[in-house]
C-alpha cells in the first residue's frame, strides 16, 4: 500500500476516468496514450510521467493540477501556509485603484532592498518568508508606483508581482500564478521595459508547461524572443533570450518534439559561452551550468533516462547557486534514476532535493511521484524510506 495514496497519479487518474464513466481504452484513445502505459500507470506499476499526465488532462478535458492534486491541502495547512494565500490574492485585487490613502509607503531604494531580498528568499527554497512578506509589499508598492508613477516605481512592483508568481506556482495555486503573471505584465508595460517583457512570456510559457499545454507554451516562447528584439543589445537581453530558449527546449522536450528541443538547447548553449555564468541576471540563473542541467530535464522529457542520467557526468552544480533550482535538479536526476533501475541513487537524489531545499521539495510533484515510484518497487530501500514518505505528508517544510 503506497503510503502517500493521496499523491499516487494512477490512483487519482483511475477515479477520475470513472467518474466519466470512461473505460481504461477509452481513457487511453482520448489521452493518446498506448493502453500498456495507460493501465501499468493507474496500477502504480510505473510512474507517471509529466507528457503521461499532461496527455490524460488534455484527454479527458482537466486541469493538470486536478491530476497531480494541487495544491496539497492537508500539508499546507499543517504548515501554515494556506492562511498567507488570500492576503496575496487581495493584493493583487487592488492593483488599479491608484495610491491607498492609508499607506505611507518608504522610499523606492527600500522597495527595491525588499524586491531583491524576496527574490534571493525564493531561490533559496525559503518559500514562506516569501509568502509572508510579498502581500504586505505589494500593496506598498502598488501606492508607491501610482505615488511616482516612475519607470523605477513600475519596474519594482512588477518585482514583487514576479514573487506572488513564484509563490503561487510552487505551491500549486496555477490560478493565482496565473493573476501574478497578468499583475506583472501590466506593471511592466508602464514601465516600458522589453526585456522584463520578455522575462513575462518565459514565465506565462511555463505556467502553460506545467497545465501541459505545450504548443500555446511554444508560441509564447516565439513571443518572448519577438519581443526581447525590441531591447537594447545588452548582456541583460541575452540571458533572458538564452533563458527562453531553455524553456522553449523543455516545452519541446515534453511534447516530445527532440529536433525542436535540441535545437533549442543548442542555442542556449551559444549564448551562454558569451554570457557566462549570469546567476543573479533576473535570478534566472544562465548560463552553462544552467545549459548543462537543461540538458538533463530534456533528456528525461524523451523518456532517455539513461543518456539523462549519463548527462550528470562532470556535472558540477556551483556553490552560489540558487538552492531552490538545484532541489529542482536533483529531483530530475532522481526520476530519471528511478526509471534506470537505480533505486538507491534515485532516493539519495530525493533526499538531496529536500536537504536543498526542504520548503519546496515537499511540495514538488515530482519529488511525490518519484517517492511513489520508488514504493511501488518494494525493493531494497533504506529504513529512512518511509519517514521521507511521512515527511512529505505531514509535519513541516523543514529537514527532519
Amino acid at each position: 500500500m503506497h503510503a502517500l495514496p493521496e499523491d499516487h497519479i494512477g490512483v487519482r487518474m483511475a477515479r477520475l476516468r470513472r467518474e466519466r464513466h470512461l473505460t481504461q481504452k477509452a481513457a487511453s484513445e482520448l489521452a493518446g496514450i498506448p493502453y500498456s502505459t495507460y493501465t501499468k500507470t493507474e496500477q502504480g506499476v510505473i510512474p507517471a510521467t509529466p507528457h503521461v499526465i499532461a496527455a490524460f488532462a488534455r484527454g479527458l478535458r482537466i486541469e493538470v493540477a486536478t491530476v497531480v492534486g494541487q495544491p496539497y491541502a492537508d500539508e499546507l495547512r499543517a504548515d501554515e501556509l494556506d492562511i498567507l494565500i488570500r492576503p496575496i490574492r487581495e493584493a493583487l485585487d487592488v492593483y488599479d485603484l491608484g495610491p491607498d490613502p492609508d499607506i505611507q509607503p518608504r522610499r523606492l531604494e527600500e522597495l527595491n532592498e525588499d524586491a531583491e531580498a524576496l527574490l534571493v528568499a525564493v531561490r533559496a527554497g525559503e518559500i514562506k518568508k516569501a509568502a509572508s512578506n510579498v502581500a504586505g509589499l505589494i500593496e506598498e508598492g502598488t501606492t508607491a508606483a501610482h505615488s511616482l508613477n516612475s519607470t523605477e516605481g513600475w519596474l519594482t512592483v512588477a518585482s514583487f508581482y514576479r514573487t506572488a508568481y513564484d509563490v503561487a506556482a510552487k505551491l500549486g495555486f496555477s490560478d493565482l500564478a496565473q493573476l501574478s503573471l497578468a499583475r506583472m505584465n501590466w506593471a511592466a508595460q508602464r514601465g516600458s521595459d522589453a526585456v522584463l517583457g520578455g522575462m513575462y512570456q518565459y514565465l506565462r510559457a511555463l505556467s502553460y508547461l506545467r497545465e501541459g499545454k505545450f504548443e500555446i507554451g511554444q508560441r509564447l516562447v516565439a513571443k518572448g524572443l519577438s519581443t526581447l528584439q525590441q531591447a537594447d543589445e545588452t548582456r541583460e537581453r541575452e540571458v533572458v533570450t538564452g533563458q527562453l530558449h531553455l524553456g522553449g527546449a523543455v516545452m519541446a522536450g515534453r511534447a516530445h518534439d527532440e529536433d525542436n528541443a535540441l535545437s533549442h538547447l543548442e542555442e542556449a548553449k551559444r549564448i551562454a559561452g558569451a554570457t557566462g555564468e549570469a546567476v543573479k541576471v533576473h535570478y534566472l540563473t544562465f548560463g552553462p551550468t544552467n545549459v548543462q542541467v537543461h540538458r538533463v530535464s530534456v533528456l528525461a522529457e524523451l523518456d532517455q533516462y539513461g543518456e539523462a542520467v549519463e548527462a550528470t557526468n562532470g556535472l558540477a552544480i556551483p556553490q552560489n547557486w540558487p538552492k531552490s533550482r538545484t532541489s529542482h535538479h536533483h529531483a530530475e536526476v532522481a526520476r530519471a534514476q528511478m526509471w534506470t533501475n537505480d533505486l538507491e541513487g534515485s532516493f539519495q537524489s530525493l533526499l538531496k532535493a529536500r536537504k536543498a531545499a526542504p520548503q519546496q521539495a515537499k511540495y514538488h510533484p515530482m519529488v511525490r511521484e518519484t517517492y511513489a515510484g520508488l514504493e511501488a518497487a518494494h525493493r531494497r530501500l533504506p529504513e529512512s524510506f518511509l519517514s521521507y514518505g511521512s515527511w512529505l505528508s505531514t509535519g513541516t517544510g523543514q529537514v527532519a
